[in-house]
């Protein structure tokens, strides 16, 4: 073994211990426990094999969440895409002010959620909320609605929430791969007649869509593990119509106390997000590289 393939070694051991303590470890634990009847009131496990497997895919109790879950972060993945790419568009534009946007669009993404979750509480609310007063102001509804509390709009505005609080992070990676494409690609475009639709088809969205692909699976696995924003709104409701898989796996192992059972769901779940982040790498289109838009 020669010195730099050592040296590289050498250097790549520590996160390589970090990721085995932070992610390999506590994984093989919960497919330990999966096996094992543990709860959260103690005691000493014992190994029951596939019987929680068995029982969280017969009672039919996760099959509503799971698909929840689905609906949810493939809304909150479009959501925040389309959002993200509108206002990086925005803001790469030279305008007054643009630099005081840009600082906003970072701190709103650096503030915590529990702090931005609350701020949506109150704005939401039915009988003091701002939302509501400037709609029925606006005569646009004729009594205040419970956004949150309405099984009819429960989902939706969850999912408007989580798209509104991780967007901003998706800006500025769209952002940042707009200033890599240069003037002369736009001029030359110009200069052939194309209409600002062509430009952005031919120019703008080659050079975006490899990180727009990045930003779709990055959504989509960030948002199918949400909960606090989730348990934080709703907890789950009304009726159950907001309850994603990371609620119910809270609510099996922390007020059901079934700990095995709730293993066994984190199991499925992330066998599932395995399975997806591979079809998704190899089978959707990452876009064109920068020789073949010239």
């Amino acid at each position: 073994m020669s010195v730099r393939a050592g040296l590289g070694r050498l250097f790549a051991a520590p996160i390589l211990i970090w990721l085995a303590l932070t992610i390999a470890l506590p994984l093989g634990y919960c497919i330990w426990i999966s096996l094992t009847n543990a709860n959260t009131m103690g005691g000493v496990p014992r190994f029951v094999g596939l019987a929680n497997y068995v029982t969280v895919f017969s009672d039919g109790t996760m099959t509503g969440p799971f698909l929840r879950s689905l609906m949810w972060a493939i809304g909150a993945a479009v959501l925040q895409t389309v959002i993200a790419a509108g206002a990086a568009l925005l803001l790469s534009r030279g305008f007054r002010g643009q630099h005081i946007a840009r600082t906003w669009i970072m701190i709103s993404w650096v503030v915590p959620t529990i702090i931005v979750t609350f701020l949506w509480r109150w704005m939401l609310n039915a009988d003091f909320g701002v939302v509501n007063h400037v709609l029925t102001g606006l005569g646009l509804i004729e009594r205040p609605i419970d956004f949150l509390g309405d099984p009819d709009f429960a989902f939706l505005t969850v999912s408007l929430i989580n798209a509104w609080r991780w967007f901003p992070f998706m800006t500025l990676l769209i952002l940042a791969a707009l200033t890599r494409i240069a003037p002369e690609y736009y001029e030359a475009a110009k200069v052939e007649g194309a209409t600002g639709l062509q430009i952005f088809q031919r120019v703008t969205l080659p050079f975006i869509q490899p990180v727009l692909y990045v930003v779709g699976l990055l959504g989509t696995l960030w948002s199918i593990n949400v909960f606090d924003i989730i348990w934080l709104t709703t907890k789950g409701g009304p009726i159950g119509v907001t309850k994603t898989m990371p609620v119910a796996i809270y609510e099996r192992a922390f007020q059901q106390f079934r700990l095995g059972e709730a293993s066994a769901m984190s199991v499925t779940l992330a066998l599932f997000l395995l399975v997806f982040a591979f079809c998704y790498i190899r089978f959707v289109p990452s876009g064109a590289s920068e020789q073949e838009v010239v």
